[in-house]
């Protein structure tokens, strides 16, 4: 049966093996079932969101399993969360009522966008219309993003007066924590260690446990709490929490936000399968990824799944690679992470206990793979593509939002280009992004509500 649902023999695997790689894929990622409730918790309730992140992380898996036959694990995108919390609810939103309900009707709306764009092949045209460089200043510029993040839930970087920010404290035990559990990550990846980035934040919380035993850590209770049960029913609070009324008298800026998950998600997604792809050698002789079109939708009806569940973007995992690394090649691998991803919901009151200096390390550390992008950017070509690129890497941790950097990357790209007199390179994918930017930049001006 499982043969013929995944075709081991054709791609050299074994069941064995395949589930062995499912697994070491959960292990390297199931870091975001703590870090996707500790970000997402700043504006929601974070037990709900850990049930939903857990659920749909399974849904999406399951589709790419069976659907597109990948060893490509997925859940809620590092990145695309951070801009969910901080950038639409605690910026853009300040001041709504219940603002989590508005993001989430984004999110909802963006995957029935994709899932459209997967039926029709849209999604793959719109790929192919932007500049490489572009893509690349964007994933580096959400590396440096959401490495300042952990930086500061680990109160390493800290606000001040003089200096907008500065260093933190090393008196600051979150601080110290932080940073040990930086290298711990950094040590075991280097040595090759299954679930390295996991390890490493359970070795952090472990050590702060250890000190609040000791009586040395005292600024909170860093045990687990498994005396009011699973929590399961905390899923209630986050599900079905959609706000289409705000949608439809706001729509400009509701466009707007919907429209920067959408563009981020494109670069999640379409950077991490490629590169998943390629290591796994599923690459066709041209390049190109058989049945992309399956991998899209199965990202696109996670995402919409995550939505009503209550979580942000689910996305494709660049931790797949580890999976693959182990002999994954096929749908059984994704599979085997899936259930791995059910299995975590009876562990809630485990993952929801780990402080934010345990969890930022891995925001950290996520954030350099991200940001080795920018060694893929050429800044001494068309000068069009080097600010592009610029921006998009400065204007976001520097702004504090992703959606401030992709909109200054693409502004100065196509009007520089028109400035250069190549206008002609403006693809008709990207005038249309230009023109829902220029709405976005108007609609800030006058502060349409």
């Amino acid at each position: 049966m499982l043969e013929k649902l995944f075709k081991l023999k054709e791609h050299d695997t074994t069941v064995k093996r395949e589930i062995l790689a499912g697994v070491t894929t959960f292990l390297t990622m199931a870091y975001i079932l703590a870090v996707n409730p500790n970000i997402l918790g700043t504006v929601m309730n974070a037990n709900g969101v850990f049930v939903a992140t857990a659920i749909a992380s399974a849904i999406a898996t399951f589709i790419m399993a069976f659907l597109a036959n990948y060893p490509i694990g997925l859940s809620a995108g590092l990145g695309l969360n951070a801009y969910f919390a901080y950038t639409v609810c605690l910026s853009e939103l300040a001041g709504e009522e219940n603002p989590f309900t508005i993001a989430l009707t984004a999110v909802f709306v963006e995957g029935l966008i994709f899932i459209l764009l997967s039926f029709f092949k849209f999604r793959e045209q719109i790929i192919n219309s932007i500049p490489q460089n572009l893509k690349f200043g964007i994933s580096a510029g959400i590396g440096l993003f959401i490495a300042f993040i952990g930086m500061q839930n680990a109160h390493i970087i800290v606000a001040n007066e003089a200096t907008v920010v500065g260093l933190g404290s090393f008196s600051d035990l979150d601080m110290v924590l932080a940073l040990i559990g930086l290298i711990l990550i950094a040590a075991l990846v280097h040595y090759n260690v299954t679930g390295g980035v996991l390890i490493g934040i359970i070795g952090t919380w472990i050590i702060g446990m250890i000190l609040q035993a000791a009586g040395v850590y005292t600024a909170g209770n860093l045990f687990p709490d498994f005396s009011n049960g699973l929590q399961l029913g905390a899923i209630s609070e986050t599900a079905f929490k959609l706000n289409f009324g705000w949608a439809g008298s706001h729509l400009i800026q509701f466009l707007a936000i919907t429209f920067s998950f959408l563009y981020v998600d494109l670069f999640d997604t379409v950077g991490t399968v490629v590169g998943v792809a390629d290591k796994a050698g599923l690459l066709d002789k041209d390049g190109n990824l058989p049945r992309v079109g399956e991998v899209f939708l199965a990202d696109a009806v996670g995402t919409t799944a995550g939505a009503v569940l209550g979580t942000s973007t689910i996305t494709s995992f660049v931790e797949s690679s580890a999976g693959v690394a182990a002999g994954g090649r096929t749908g059984l691998t994704a599979l085997t992470t899936g259930v791995m991803f059910l299995v975590s919901l009876v562990l809630s009151p485990l993952f929801l206990a780990i402080p934010s200096f345990a969890t930022a390390p891995a925001l950290i550390y996520v954030g350099m793979l991200m940001l080795m992008s920018i060694t893929k950017v050429k800044f001494d070509g068309d000068i069009a593509d080097s600010v592009g690129a610029y921006l998009a890497v400065v204007m976001m941790p520097l702004a504090y939002s992703i959606a401030t950097g992709i909109m200054f990357a693409v502004l100065a790209w196509v009007i520089l280009k028109v400035i250069a007199k190549k206008s002609k390179d403006v693809s008709p994918i990207m005038w249309v992004v230009f023109v829902l930017f220029a709405l976005r930049i108007i609609a800030l001006i006058t502060n349409f509500q």
